[in-house]
């Protein structure tokens, strides 16, 4: 006898002002991940255009407004430019560990040095270490934290520069939420470092795309996502190659918003 198959039930968030674009308002549609076929559902939404956050699975569903568009990259047809080369040599000596989803008081410090310089006045600029805990913490997929580390010195792990909350989905990795040191001017670009070194190894592990969450038309924040080609972008008629033009130069890369709260997700 075959376990009975319980259909999600989907909700609706109030309508609250948009984070990216001005004058505008958002709502999102969500679900709850629970139970033993949690894994497989997130994989299911994933691939239809959410995201996650803890137990809850959501996407923007705006009355006025299709800006947030899924993208994701092509991990085994990716080429790095040479900018991007240059950063993977660059970045080529630091310590990558693949870590439980368990927080540190390490991991908290950068998060709140990351905020405060890059994110003074975001939705999660006020987020305390309890928030933070579920926020990696609560997870009903398989989740992990990668960290970035200089080199080891005297016998001892080097100091923290990067870490990426991780979901590894049945075709790809889901990259959650990123941050990184922002003030060592000897680590630029650690943002985009991050990316490049999660398409790699999604291509090595034979998973064929790295999801970057949205990209949302006519903001300025989320741009650098369309320079790693070849990108994908989700509409009604499934997933489509997307050439949208990059920023003139690039940049140290970003976080990718995914909060607590559902309140303020996107």
């Amino acid at each position: 006898m075959t376990a009975q198959f319980r259909f999600p039930r989907f909700f609706v968030t109030t309508p609250g002002p948009c984070p990216y674009l001005a004058g505008r308002t958002e709502r999102k549609v969500f679900t709850e991940l629970s139970g033993p076929n949690a894994s497989e559902l997130n994989d299911a939404l994933g691939r239809i255009g959410f995201r996650r956050s803890q137990g809850v699975a959501y996407r923007p569903t705006c009355v006025d407004c299709q800006a947030c568009v899924s993208v994701r990259v092509v991990a085994g047809e990716f080429r790095p430019n040479a900018s991007q080369r240059k950063l993977m040599r660059r970045h080529a000596d630091l310590d990558i560990s693949v870590c439980k989803p368990w927080t540190t008081e390490e991991q908290f410090a950068l998060l709140r040095r990351y905020l405060k310089a890059r994110h003074p006045g975001g939705g999660m600029a006020q987020m305390d270490e309890l928030d933070f805990a579920d926020m990696v913490e609560q997870t009903p997929v398989k989740t992990h934290v990668v960290e970035y580390r200089e080199p080891a010195a005297n016998g001892q792990p080097g100091k923290l520069v990067g870490a990426c909350l991780t979901d590894t989905q049945s075709d790809g990795v889901s990259m959650v939420y990123s941050f990184f040191e922002t003030e060592d001017d000897s680590r630029p670009g650690l943002g985009t470092f991050i990316i490049l070194e999660h398409i790699r190894r999604a291509a090595e592990s034979g998973l064929p795309y790295v999801y970057l969450g949205y990209w949302v038309e006519g903001s300025a924040r989320m741009q650098y996502k369309t320079r790693f080609q070849p990108l994908e972008r989700l509409s009604a008629g499934g997933w489509h190659r997307f050439e949208a033009p990059p920023l003139p130069a690039e940049g140290t890369g970003a976080g990718f918003p995914a909060p607590s709260k559902l309140g303020q997700l996107i």
